[in-house]
């Protein structure tokens, strides 16, 4: 696999002194760099060695192995919170000293600031003495402001650092766990609840170590605040004290509600992502079965649970956030109260003290110790779900090293073997993918597996045939050209350097087919299972990998080749016949024909079977292989084709530049009307107007409590106190509400217009890049958005409230505030010109994650077989520390600022406190008191507001990228004006006319002037070779992107109708059968429109009834992801099944018989002969037996029609493409086919009078 970066910049960190460090002057050139220009990629640093994913994620697993050892032997459930603490306790201990040290600074400056208050409260002009000593004081305030610029920082970015650290190493077990699941795991989890667990469980680390250390903190600071308030007041504390103290197991309460929320939001989010990998994996399906809208509703629900679920944890959240703002008055003003009424006289200096250590310990108390709370309960969650996880079902593997000789021997032994199977279970079995109920299976040598339905991983396409073995450049080519592939590889534009998109998006079904095969030959095992690999390709192609693969290069290796082409039979050294999970018998070729088991009457019936369509993956169905347009036909061909553009995986795109207003107000009114957002603007300004007229009243009130003490004012500052708690109250829980509301209209609008978006859009974006912004992004703006935004409007409006009382008292203070503001705003400017950038990358290196992830899951079996789990976790590793670089820098950048800023705020404390005693003949006791704790008070706010906004528009990122999707390019309207009659289309004419068909504006064109007409109740069979145009035709009938020309169906040009009213009226059995997670009956009748009669009958024509009995609840039974507890032959008659229920008069059938066993493709040709008699069927076809009975076959050839008639007509033009094909099944059987008597079943008369026919030009 490519690497993933070429060489990153060594990480400057490393290097940098100590002042450096504290500072973060290492980040400077990066600064600079991006207040020039766009940071990117390359501008990132190296991981820092200590952070590396697999260092990481290596020592944390151990840790585990060690505790579920343990636990194993004493017969208990391990517990991974034990592993992490003991991972991780010693330096996340150390890191508690910082914050202690940081505590106690909190205390000492309010004792530094009451004896400054002294110096004036007492104030002496001629006592030097006292005044050198108020010098030192006004130096312990400064300094004590400094240290804590400092160290709060320093302790907070070791602490997000710590939390990175579990994150990642969380991260690296997960997908090493996901390596190894068996097949018995794999029922109990999906892909969406793995990806839910990458993206949103594992943050909840990085969030949870910031706020632990508070836990023991809060308390402690607490008892000392006690301490130290009873030396200045005496017994009065404790009703302030009181106040808090209630306060804290409220919180704790909430906390418990929290995680409570917490793990029903996680289900619902899984199911919810669960579903939307489906939608996006079976979107072409959905589109031509016109599915949109029950998919939508499924959404919906699952997002309402959801939001429901969000919105409760969200008022929780405000209420806590509320009471943290209102808290600290009401406890100075209960505390000041009963001190009063005690009769104690008042000092500016005891208010001030009592003031400072208050506001110390209500951080602590009433928003760091809650959070903690409701961090850890919400971490312990997403750790039950992780080692819920860890603990599923693992796959054992025993890896014997064998001798030279032995793997000469090589061998597969099998007895008695029982399991529940088909063809593939067999080979799966010797794999050791299922487990055996009972029976041997021993295999001697090593293994090497092509998988039925082709699996790439994004990456070149060389990287996908070596995986991970040296490049031999001879055995390389020999491979190329035994598989068909040196043609493909000459037509690409970079060769095998080509880039092959997620899951293959870029190539054909054939394609895919061949690489698969290529990269098992490749390998020099000792035995190959294969498992149908020729179905994907023509009989021409098919014939070439068996003569030249198969039994060329191959020869000398055993190999069991699973096949439903009778035709190699021939070749085979032993045959064993399957049936039903039995062996009904077993021989060579010339045994089973005496032994006169129905194989030979199978012979004699299918000995034609060639190819059929292309097998796709089990997620993203290449119905319309419209990919096959690019697969110019393989290496067999002459070589004067001209090549194919290739369609590439497009880049993700990023924004650029600031955030404009206009993001802002989409954002906030897709959450409220104007009106409503109006109101929500006068309510928070009335909750902050009355708050600081509250509190200027209520400082001004202590400051000179000694002048006036009524009765009444008492009772009016009890008034205001009351209300401004009402109105913080009210104003938290409604802008909550309306910010909730947004993220749901946000994800609606994005679900519903991914829905409408053209197909064009899933082949060149990756489904990792589409669930990043369905998980991450929608996670972001569900649950940290509101917080952070409600949080930084209080903090500003509490900024601009504390200004406006400082002003009042003290109008000088407006002179180091301005030019401090210009500053900041300044610095912050500067900042997020980098930030933003960054913020962008971390998004954007965050999708290969998913990607890697879910492409890894989709070839497990063949990474297992192929021993790499080790590379692919390297790989893993490596996009893990992508990520980590851009975090890193995030997290870092950050710290910048906010260092800066309270730098800035702790110059702007210590000009206040010496200023106070330069200007001390002039001032006040109370004035100096208010002034220098509002400075104090300040310096925290004021940093902690920048940063927030910062931080608001950092996350504006995930909200831009949720818009971005919301305004794609959308595919004609589901509805128009004009609708088709009722009992349209009666008849089932459809009529081409000179029409071009290209899957995207500038891309090739695939259908080229094509004039055509399909009879009412005609058999047509489409046949032609890879890339001839097959599927294009069935994309542009189904309007997947607008043809040009015209196309007719009984008359109603299709282009002037609905989407839906078009799509609902043709019926598509299609080349991979797509079944979705939810009920039997939902997967049958999305709309509910048919009783269970018809669901049983349809099921019983299809001979399912009896599978679908077994059923625990029947029709009602949920199906597991993408239908994987049925076979494809099964998945395949259920499609058919939903074909005959729709009754339409037109059905298309797109090579659905590719991956089935004769005896079900004969069943599936039976029932659309009886059941479709009165139907026009379309059917592509590599299988030449399958459409000989057809009324007339239509041959593609690059895009146009080459030849249009009966069967027997073509079989006697012996230059035609038709009977070459024919020619290439081999001598007897096409002898057969060529004297076969004409099978046309009469056509039926034309009484169509008022359409115009276009009979082909040939």
């Amino acid at each position: 696999m490519e690497p993933i970066r070429k060489d990153a910049k060594i990480n400057p960190a490393a290097s940098a002194n100590i002042l450096s460090q504290i500072l973060f002057c290492w980040l400077n050139p990066l600064f600079r760099i991006g207040y020039k220009r766009r940071i990117e990629e390359d501008d990132m640093f190296k991981v820092l060695p200590e952070d590396e994913s697999k260092r990481l994620g290596e020592e944390l697993q151990s840790f585990w192995d060690h505790e579920v050892q343990i636990a194993n032997k004493e017969l208990k459930t391990p517990k991974l919170t034990k592993a992490i603490v003991k991972c991780y306790w010693k330096s996340y201990a150390i890191l508690g000293i910082f914050t202690l040290i940081e505590e106690v600074i909190k205390l000492v400056q309010p004792v530094f600031l009451g004896k400054l208050i002294q110096y004036f409260e007492s104030y002496d002009p001629n006592d030097m003495g006292a005044l050198y000593e108020a010098y030192g004081y006004a130096a312990g305030v400064s300094i004590s402001s400094l240290g804590l610029a400092l160290l709060h920082h320093l302790y907070f970015y070791h602490v997000q650092r710590a939390g990175m650290k579990i994150r990642i190493a969380m991260c690296h077990m997960i997908y090493k766990k996901a390596l190894s699941l068996s097949s018995v795991a794999m029922v109990h989890t999906t892909t969406g609840q793995i990806v839910n667990l990458l993206s949103n469980d594992v943050n909840r680390f990085d969030e949870v170590t910031i706020f632990l250390h508070f836990l023991w903190v809060g308390p402690l600071q607490a008892a000392a605040v006690i301490g130290l308030l009873w030396q200045e007041i005496g017994p009065s504390c404790l009703a302030g004290m009181a106040v808090l103290i209630f306060l804290m197991p409220l919180q704790t309460l909430f906390g418990q509600l929290f995680s409570k929320f917490r793990s029903k939001t996680a289900t619902f989010t899984d199911n919810r992502i669960r579903t939307m990998n489906e939608v996006v994996s079976g979107i072409r399906i959905i589109k031509m079965y016109a599915w949109e809208k029950p998919f939508t509703a499924l959404v919906n629900d699952v997002r309402r649970k959801e939001i429901s679920k969000i919105m409760s944890s969200s008022y929780l959240r405000g209420l806590n956030m509320a009471s943290f703002f209102v808290a600290s008055k009401i406890i100075v003003f209960v505390t000041f109260t009963v001190y009063v009424l005690a009769g104690h006289p008042i000092s500016a200096s005891r208010v001030f003290v009592a003031v400072s250590l208050y506001s110390a310990v209500r951080l602590t108390v009433t928003l760091f110790f809650p959070a903690a709370i409701e961090k850890v309960s919400e971490a312990s969650v997403s750790i039950c779900r992780i080692k819920k996880f860890l603990l599923l079902d693992e796959l054992v593997k025993t890896n014997v090293m064998l001798t030279q000789k032995e793997r000469k021997e090589a061998s597969v032994e099998i007895k008695d073997l029982i399991c529940y199977w088909d063809k593939s279970s067999l080979l799966s079995t010797i794999l050791g993918e299922l487990p055996q109920d009972n029976g041997v299976v021993k295999v001697k040598g090593e293994l090497t597996y092509a998988s039925q339905q082709p699996w790439v991983f994004p990456g070149t396409i060389r990287s996908n045939i070596l995986f991970g073995k040296k490049l031999q450049t001879q055995r390389y080519e020999k491979v190329l050209r035994a598989c068909a592939l040196k043609r493909d590889m000459e037509l690409l534009p970079e060769g095998d350097l080509t880039l092959i998109g997620d899951r293959g998006a870029t190539l054909s079904g054939g394609q895919k087919a061949r690489v698969n095969l290529a990269r098992a030959v490749y390998q020099d095992a000792d035995i190959y299972l294969l498992d149908d690999p020729l179905s994907a390709v023509d009989a021409e192609v098919g014939r070439h990998l068996f003569e030249h693969c198969i039994c060329g290069i191959l020869k000398e290796k055993p190999r069991i080749l699973v096949t439903h082409q009778l035709q190699y039979l021939k070749a085979a050294d032993h045959i064993l016949v399957l049936k039903e999970g039995q062996l009904v018998a077993q021989g060579t070729y010339s045994e089973l024909l005496r032994s006169g088991v129905d194989f030979a009457l199978l012979l004699k019936k299918e000995e034609d079977e060639e190819q059929a369509g292309g097998v796709g993956e089990p997620s993203r169905s290449r119905t319309l292989s419209q990919n096959s347009v690019r697969s110019r036909t393989s290496s067999v061909l002459s070589v004067n084709e001209e090549a194919e553009p290739l369609q590439t995986v497009a880049e993700e795109s990023r924004s650029e530049g600031t955030i404009g207003i206009h993001m802002y107000l989409k954002y906030l009114r897709a959450g409220a009307n104007i009106l409503m957002l109006i109101v929500l603007v006068l309510l928070n300004l009335l909750a902050q107007v009355q708050p600081t007229v509250a509190y200027i009243l209520q400082d001004w009130w202590l400051a000179y409590w000694s002048l006036i003490l009524t009765q009444s004012f008492c009772s009016f500052a009890s008034g205001l106190t009351v209300a401004t708690i009402i109105f913080g109250f009210l104003c938290s829980l409604l802008m909550f509400n309306t910010l909730v509301c947004s993220a749901q209209t946000l994800h609606n609008r994005m679900f519903s217009c991914i829905l409408r978006t053209p197909v064009r859009f899933f082949d060149i974006n990756p489904i990792g890049r589409i669930l990043n912004r369905f998980s991450k992004d929608i996670g972001h703006v569900d649950s940290l958005m509101p917080w952070t935004f409600v949080d930084f409007i209080q903090v500003f409006l509490l900024i601009l409230g504390t200004i406006a009382v400082a002003a009042s008292v003290m109008p000088w203070i407006l002179l180091p505030v301005l030019p401090l503001l210009i500053v900041f705003l300044f610095l912050r400017r500067y900042f997020l010109q980098t930030s933003r950038d960054i913020k962008r990358l971390e998004s954007t290196t965050r999708s290969p994650v998913f990607s890697h992830l879910s492409s890894s899951l989709q070839g497990l079996w063949t990474i297992r077989a192929f021993k790499a789990e080790e590379r692919f976790q390297q790989t893993f590793d490596a996009h893990q520390d992508l990520h980590s670089e851009a975090w890193f820098l995030f997290l870092t950048t950050s710290r910048w600022l906010a260092v800066r800023l309270d730098g800035m705020c702790s110059v702007f404390v210590t000009i206040m406190s010496f200023g106070c005693l330069l200007m001390r003949n002039d001032l006040e006791a109370g004035a100096v008191g208010l002034a220098l704790s509002y400075a104090i008070a300040l310096m925290g706010t004021f940093q902690w507001g920048v940063r927030q906004s910062a931080e608001v528009e950092n996350l504006m990122t995930s909200v831009e990228r949720v818009v971005e999707y919301t305004e794609l390019e959308n595919e004609a309207p589901w509805e128009t004006q004009e609708h088709p009659p009722p009992d349209w289309p009666l008849q089932g004419l459809i009529t081409f006319d000179q029409v071009n068909f290209s899957y995207s504006p500038d891309g090739p064109v695939v259908l080229k002037n094509m004039t055509a007409m399909f009879r009412p109740r005609e058999k047509v069979g489409i046949v032609g070779r890879t890339g001839a145009g097959k599927s294009s035709l069935i994309s542009a009938l189904f309007r997947l992107a607008e043809p040009e020309g015209k196309i007719y169906v009984d008359g109603v040009l299709t282009s002037d109708i609905g989407l839906h009213d078009l799509r609902q009226k043709m019926s598509i059995i299609p080349q991979d059968p797509v079944l979705f997670t939810g009920t039997m009956r939902k997967n049958l009748d999305p709309f509910s429109q048919h009783s269970d009669e018809d669901l049983w009958n349809a099921l019983e024509e299809v001979q399912l009834k009896s599978v679908v009995e077994e059923l625990p609840s029947k029709l009602e039974t949920v199906l597991a992801e993408s239908g994987s507890n049925f076979s494809v032959g099964q998945r395949q008659l259920v499609c058919l099944a939903r074909a005959i229920l729709r009754k339409n008069r037109i059905l298309i059938i797109d090579e659905a018989t590719a991956n089935v066993d004769p005896r079900t493709d004969e069943l599936i040709q039976k029932t659309i002969r009886e059941k479709f008699q009165e139907c026009t069927v379309l059917t592509i076809a590599h299988r030449l037996n399958t459409i000989l009975d057809s009324d007339r076959i239509l041959v593609l050839d690059a895009g146009r029609i080459h030849e249009y008639d009966e069967p027997y007509v073509l079989l006697q033009n012996q230059d035609g493409i038709f009977y070459k094909m024919v020619q290439q099944t081999g001598k007897a059987e096409a002898a057969s086919l060529i004297h076969r008597p004409n099978l046309t079943n009469g056509l039926p008369p034309s009484n169509v009078s008022n359409l115009v026919i276009f009979e082909t030009a040939l």
